[in-house]
């Protein structure tokens, strides 16, 4: 592992948690050239489903790609860094857990939404308008609409 300060080679493990529910591994590094320490995250390396973009292209799943629109969406919302990652790795084990080949775009945005819905209203219209390409107020409408529709299912 590489210092990130001064990308020496040689560090040595100080601490090692668990995190995210045992699904990660977390170590305090400290480098021997320049005495800074550092963290990094070890998690198991699963083999997603590819892609299956709207216009039928196939490319592989791009978590970073997902993390920057749902923290977009969360942009000064109440929102915080370990809620994104939960949702992220949610999201991830559904489509791991399908046992499918490939997944759509608007499966992992529909599951994206349902996330955002149940951590925050307001930042899942945000990643609705761009997920589903909202063009006037009626869309943002229906959407509410159908939030109050869900709301009001009994459990």
């Amino acid at each position: 592992m590489r210092c990130p300060f001064c990308s020496d080679e040689e560090n040595k493990v100080i601490d090692t948690r668990l995190a995210k529910d045992g699904e990660e591994i977390r170590r305090r590094r400290e480098c021997e050239e320049c005495g800074r320490r550092f963290t990094t995250r070890e998690r198991l390396e699963t083999v997603l489903p590819r892609v299956i973009k709207g216009d039928k292209r196939r490319e592989d799943y791009d978590r970073s790609k997902l993390q920057r629109g749902i923290e977009a969406a969360c942009v000064k919302r109440p929102v915080s860094a370990d809620a994104i990652e939960r949702l992220l790795d949610t999201i991830e084990r559904t489509a791991h857990e399908s046992g499918e080949k490939e997944i759509t775009s608007s499966e992992i945005g529909s599951l994206s939404m349902r996330g955002l819905i149940d951590m925050d209203q307001l930042a899942a219209v945000r990643f609705a308008s761009v997920f589903k390409n909202f063009q006037s107020g009626e869309d943002y409408i229906a959407f509410f609409a159908g939030l109050d529709r869900d709301e009001e299912k009994p459990s």
